[in-house]
C-alpha cells in the first residue's frame, strides 16, 4: 500500500485549530462558569470586534456553520413568496440541500448561467424581468459568494455595480463570504471596502475555514434588516447554549490578527502550487489563481493515479479538480502534491 500523505488538500476544513483560536477557548474555559446563551463578555466583545474590524455600528450573531450562516440569513432578507438570486454555482444552490428555501418557508431560487461563476448586473436584470408576473415569485434578495465557488474574487467597483442593481430594484445583497479573509488578504483592502462601503446589506462571515473549529458571524450592516434573525437563529438550534466557546476565538483571532495572516498563508499556499505546476504539459487551470483555490483541468488517468497514492480532492463542474489550502497548509506538502501531479501526467 502507498503511503498515506501528510496532509491534504480537498478543502481547507480539513485543516486543524489554530493556536490563537484553540487558546481562546482553552482560556474561556478556565475561567469557570459563564451565563449561557451569549450572554458573556466574550461574545459581547467578539461583537464589538467584529464591528470595529468592519468599522460601522452593525447587528451581529454567531451561529454554527455557514449554511446556516446563508440559510437563515436569506430567510431573514427573503419572504417564503419571493425568490432569491444566485449564480448557478453558488453554494446555496449546490451544497446545502435546500436550506435557504427550507429555512424561508417556500421561497425559489433562481439560478441564471454565469460562465465564470460571477453575478452581473444583466443576470440581475433579467431574473426580475422573469418575475414580473403577479403570479410569480419575485425577487428580494441577491446572494454572491466572495471568493466565488471557483475561487474568483469580486472587486469592490464589481460588488458596487451589482449593489446599485439590486438597490435601484428593491432587492437586498447577501455576501456570502466563508472565504471573506481570503478575499481581503488577495484585494488588499479593508473588509468594510468589498461589504457595506460597496453597497452589501448583510455578510456571512466565515471562520471555520479560517481556523476555527466551528462557528461563522453573521452581519447586518443595515440593522433594520435583521429583524427576527435571532428568532429564526434560534428556531433552527443555532443559537449556543455555551457560546463563549463560539465567540472566543473570534475575538481572539480578530485582536491578533490571526484571522488575516491565517488567509494570506492559504493564499501563497494556492499560488505555490500554481507556480511549481506553472508549464506542465498536459495541464491547465480552469481559472486564475486569485485567492487560496486552485483549479486544475486534468485528465482523467492522472487523477485516478493521484487518488491510488492516496491524495484527496473533489471534483467539480463536470471534472475540474479542486485543491484548497488552509492556515495550516505545509509548503513541503504542496510542492509533494505538485510533484505527483507533474508524474502521474508522465506516466
Amino acid at each position: 500500500m502507498p503511503e498515506t500523505p501528510p496532509q491534504q488538500f480537498a478543502s481547507d476544513n480539513y485543516s486543524g485549530i489554530c493556536p490563537q483560536a484553540l487558546d481562546a477557548i482553552v482560556r474561556a474555559s478556565a475561567a469557570g462558569s459563564a451565563p449561557a446563551y451569549g450572554d458573556d463578555p466574550w461574545t459581547r466583545l467578539a461583537e464589538d470586534a467584529i464591528r470595529t474590524l468592519f468599522n460601522t455600528d452593525a447587528a451581529v450573531f454567531f451561529v454554527f456553520n455557514g449554511t446556516a450562516a446563508n440559510a437563515l440569513a436569506l430567510a431573514t432578507l427573503c419572504p417564503p413568496y419571493c425568490s432569491i438570486i444566485a449564480t448557478d454555482i453558488a453554494h446555496a444552490d449546490t451544497s446545502e440541500r435546500g436550506a435557504p428555501e427550507f429555512f424561508t418557508g417556500g421561497s425559489k431560487l433562481m439560478t441564471p448561467p454565469c460562465p465564470d461563476g460571477k453575478l452581473t448586473s444583466a443576470a440581475i436584470k433579467l431574473c426580475c424581468r422573469k418575475a414580473q408576473s403577479p403570479q410569480a415569485s419575485g425577487p428580494a434578495v441577491v446572494t454572491i459568494t466572495q471568493p466565488t465557488e471557483n475561487g474568483l474574487l469580486y472587486t469592490p467597483e464589481e460588488i458596487r455595480a451589482l449593489a446599485d442593481t439590486c438597490h435601484e430594484h428593491g432587492l437586498s445583497l447577501h455576501m456570502d463570504g466563508a472565504r471573506l479573509a481570503n478575499a481581503v488578504a488577495a484585494l488588499g483592502c479593508s473588509p468594510a471596502a468589498i461589504t457595506w462601503q460597496a453597497g452589501v446589506d448583510a455578510l456571512s462571515f466565515g471562520g471555520t475555514k479560517n481556523g476555527m473549529a466551528v462557528g461563522d458571524a453573521v452581519v447586518f450592516f443595515n440593522r433594520k434588516l435583521s429583524r427576527g434573525f435571532a428568532e429564526r437563529a434560534k428556531q433552527g438550534g443555532q443559537i449556543a447554549s455555551k457560546m463563549r466557546f463560539i465567540t472566543a476565538p473570534w475575538l481572539s483571532m480578530i485582536k491578533s490578527g490571526a484571522w488575516l495572516e491565517n488567509a494570506k498563508h492559504g493564499n501563497a499556499c494556492a499560488r505555490l502550487f500554481a507556480t511549481e505546476l506553472a508549464g506542465v504539459t498536459g495541464l491547465d487551470l480552469a481559472w486564475p489563481v486569485q485567492s487560496n483555490g486552485v483549479f486544475l483541468l486534468l485528465p482523467e488517468q492522472s487523477m485516478n493515479t493521484l487518488r491510488v497514492k492516496g491524495w484527496r480532492f473533489y471534483t467539480m463542474f463536470g471534472g475540474v479538480a479542486r485543491f484548497l489550502f488552509g492556515w495550516d497548509a505545509k509548503p513541503e506538502t504542496v510542492k509533494a502534491l505538485a510533484a505527483d501531479i507533474r508524474a502521474s501526467l508522465q506516466a
